[in-house]
């Protein structure tokens, strides 16, 4: 079972907050650890799968399905990743600036996965996100 937290920061006063407990996949291979999820309604991308795969200290998340086509975003510390943010109202260009990863996954999959990181969805928005998936 995962519990995922998103939240969104415009301001000091504005937060948007997601949570969603669904089942999902935790496992190995080679160097890297792998969570995979299906989104829900909920979430906005029914349809969907989610798949994260830590690697050292990246994490790459890739989107898979209406309305997410094959989208990918990568976090790692201090670096910015530019790439397309595919959505029903068309493809986006993004930049993502990690500020934080904290991986406290123990080796059987139990534990927390926290991501600080600001985006730009270039003509539309800027927030500060945080993401955080426990898996218990």
């Amino acid at each position: 079972m995962l519990k995922i937290v998103g939240r969104q920061i415009f301001s000091e006063k504005e937060e948007d907050k997601i949570e969603l407990v669904t089942e999902g996949k935790f496992y190995k291979s080679g160097d890297s650890v792998f969570i995979e999820y299906e989104e829900s309604e909920f979430s906005g991308m029914p349809g969907c799968k989610t798949n994260l795969q830590l690697t050292g200290d990246k994490v790459s998340m890739k989107r898979i399905g209406d309305p997410m086509d094959n989208t990918v975003i990568e976090f790692e510390k201090g670096k910015r990743y530019t790439g397309k943010y595919e959505t029903p109202y068309g493809t986006f260009e993004i930049e993502v600036l990690t500020n934080a990863i904290e991986n406290n996954l123990t080796e059987n999959g139990a534990g927390t996965l926290d991501i600080d990181y600001n985006i730009s969805l270039r003509g539309l928005a800027e927030s500060r996100n945080r993401l955080k998936i426990e898996v218990m």
